[in-house]
């Protein structure tokens, strides 16, 4: 008698060729994959691509090592298979022509100019005005600069829809108009006034508002080749080490792009053009911007919140050391004054606080989940 005479022999064992190998209890166990597809239907259901759903399933943190419980190598491979199961079930979601996405491009382009010009046209007008006319184009442009900002930062990649606290938002004007008053008051403080009006640092902030552009583009170009890199990577740890380097060559763009129009405000305005204070500023609020538009407000709001904080404190004792028995409290800003200037006061701080956001950005912002392209995205 031979051995297929025995019934399932051949299966079993493998005798026959083009016969599975499986055992035949296995047939009956649950797919992992259709499971997780269910945990995360609304994912599935929204998601445009498979990288979409990757940047989803490493949001909810799943890794490259759990992703073997799904018989996948990586997050990649196991979000392409969720998609190409949900779409023979649901109707992809249409996406932008061409066109549509040129014409999007442009117009969040052009409003990051708005803050820029609006701001030269009020120091124009500041320069050429006096008395109660100064007065009037000082608030006008005041209100037109922050409602160009506002608009400059409600589309494209510095956009959001996870909306400022109240107090971030003060801290961050705290910031900008210590940019504008606080050197010249810290200086006359420290000189025992003041006695009489000091004049704003214009050139900084013009500056400042000139570089929501090149903030913009940066951000873009971040974030569409971090897309890209997406697309190519086969792994979360793939795609950090790739975004990193990316990360910071952007970052340095921007600097280089604020130093530049520093030079060019100070030299129009015939101003000091503050590079280290307002290039920690400028700094400090870029990273803080795009932490916030991929969804991390955390981080931002307590470092924006801390900065503003340390540079009021930092005032506050130079008057506080006038109190008698008090003159210690001003020993630490009037050291770092006299030896760098009262620049140097905001360049620590905002400094300080953009290295902070900095390192945090390397870690979040080089995630997968960073990017899994929300309302507004280019």
């Amino acid at each position: 008698m031979g051995t297929s005479a025995v019934p399932g022999f051949s299966n079993a064992e493998g005798g026959l060729p083009g016969h599975s190998r499986r055992p035949p209890g296995r047939r009956n166990t649950v797919d992992p994959v259709k499971a997780l597809m269910h945990r995360h239907r609304e994912l599935c259901e929204r998601a445009v691509d498979p990288l979409e759903i990757a940047a989803g399933l490493e949001a909810h943190g799943l890794t490259d090592r759990t992703a073997t419980r799904f018989r996948h190598r990586d997050v990649f491979s196991l979000a392409e298979e969720m998609y190409a199961r949900r779409t023979r079930e649901v109707e992809p979601v249409p996406q932008p022509a061409p066109t549509e996405r040129s014409g999007a491009r442009a117009g969040w382009a052009v409003l990051a100019l708005l803050p820029g010009l609006l701001c030269a046209a009020t120091v124009t007008g500041l320069r050429f005005t006096e008395g109660q006319a100064h007065l009037a184009v000082a608030a006008t442009g005041t209100l037109a600069v922050a409602l160009g900002l506002r608009a400059a930062l409600r589309r494209g990649p510095l956009g959001t829809a996870h909306r400022m606290t109240n107090g971030t938002r003060a801290w961050t004007c705290w910031l900008i108009a210590y940019a504008l008053f606080g050197d010249g008051l810290l200086s006359a403080a420290l000189s025992g006034g003041p006695d009489d009006p000091w004049p704003p640092a214009t050139a900084p902030v013009l500056a400042l508002a000139l570089s929501c552009a090149p903030a913009a583009w940066c951000a873009h170009l971040f974030m569409a080749r971090a897309r890209r890199g997406l697309a190519a990577s086969r792994g979360l740890k793939e795609f950090a080490v790739s975004v990193r380097p990316l990360l910071l060559g952007v970052f340095a763009l921007f600097l280089c792009a604020l130093g530049a129009l520093l030079a060019l405000c100070g030299a129009a305005l015939d101003e000091p053009p503050a590079y280290a204070g307002a290039g920690a500023l400028g700094a400090l609020l870029l990273l803080a911007r795009l932490l916030t538009a991929r969804g991390f407000t955390h981080a931002p709001a307590v470092v924006l919140g801390a900065a503003g904080a340390a540079e009021a404190t930092a005032t506050a004792t130079v008057f506080a050391g006038r109190l008698p028995g008090c003159s210690f409290l001003d020993t630490p800003v009037e050291t770092v004054a006299y030896a760098w200037g009262p620049g140097a006061v905001p360049a620590l701080v905002c400094g300080a606080g953009a290295l902070v956001l900095l390192i945090h950005a390397t870690r979040t912002l080089t995630r997968a989940s960073a990017h899994a392209a929300p309302d507004g995205t280019p």
